[in-house]
């Protein structure tokens, strides 16, 4: 009731109703979905009840396959479900490759991460999927390249149902901006999974932790800048306490008739 999902609980299982066909959870697949915690926490309730939109979702959508898209995310990402859920690690360990279906719940232009556990107890065998999503992350990819040295200096932004943590999952990707810089990689800050800047000589370097950290979780990119080559992706090291660093600084020099009285 709380949530507005429509259910009739019976002593073996739950059954749920509404603009799907009708879905059958066991009590064993509800236990699975909190992930071990207090079934009277809200944490509980909130793991359920994204389980259930999304079961919902996929009972709605038909042939899944016709809606799954490949999904770009760092290691440790709010929206990351863990190592069963990475299809491809790209070198340097900064950025994870997996499944996401387009559509799945409110807007139908949104790809949403779904936990391989979840595809499972809904009867779904995703494992003939991902050879297809790579080809099409790398024709996209490619496309996506081309647009962006079309139009010079323009930060990265999504093309078509790929963000840019995904973009950058592809080695076409990588090449094509890497290959236009003479230096032969790139510095990049993708403080969000919709926007990021190259070539940061021009950009403080604070400014990639702090857009992150002022980036709702679920939307956030990489914690720090990158390193981009056609091979990998690296993340540079801590910028350390960088607020603190700027403020110990000494004043610049100004002469007395310019300081305030």
């Amino acid at each position: 009731m709380l949530d507005s999902v429509d259910l009739f609980p019976r002593d073996d299982r739950v059954t749920l109703v509404g603009d799907h066909p009708d879905i059958e959870l066991s009590w064993a697949e509800i236990s699975g979905a909190l992930a071990g915690s207090d079934p009277d926490s809200d944490t509980a309730r909130s793991r359920l009840r994204t389980w259930v939109r999304l079961r919902a979702g996929l009972a709605r959508l038909g042939d899944p396959t016709l809606y799954a898209r490949p999904v770009g995310l760092p290691p440790g990402h709010p929206l990351h479900p863990g190592p069963q859920w990475v299809q491809t690690r790209v070198p340097g360990e900064a950025l994870d490759l997996g499944l996401g279906v387009l559509g799945l719940l409110d807007d139908p232009d949104e790809v949403v991460v779904v936990p391989p556990s979840l595809l499972r107890a809904a009867g779904i065998d995703i494992s003939e999927w991902w050879p297809r999503q790579a080809l099409e992350l790398e024709r996209t990819g490619r496309l996506a390249a081309e647009r962006l040295l079309r139009e010079g200096a323009a930060p990265l932004r999504p093309f078509g149902d790929l963000d840019v943590l995904t973009l950058l999952g592809s080695t076409a990707y990588r090449r094509a901006l890497c290959e236009a810089d003479p230096v032969g990689w790139r510095t990049a800050a993708v403080p969000m999974r919709t926007r990021g800047w190259l070539d940061l000589g021009r950009i403080d370097p604070a400014f990639a932790a702090a857009a992150a950290l002022a980036t709702e979780p679920d939307e956030r990119g990489f914690e720090r800048a990158v390193f981009v080559t056609p091979e990998e992706i690296v993340m540079v090291s801590s910028l350390g306490r960088s607020a603190r660093h700027a403020l110990e600084d000494p004043p610049a020099g100004v002469d007395p008739w310019l300081r305030g009285r």
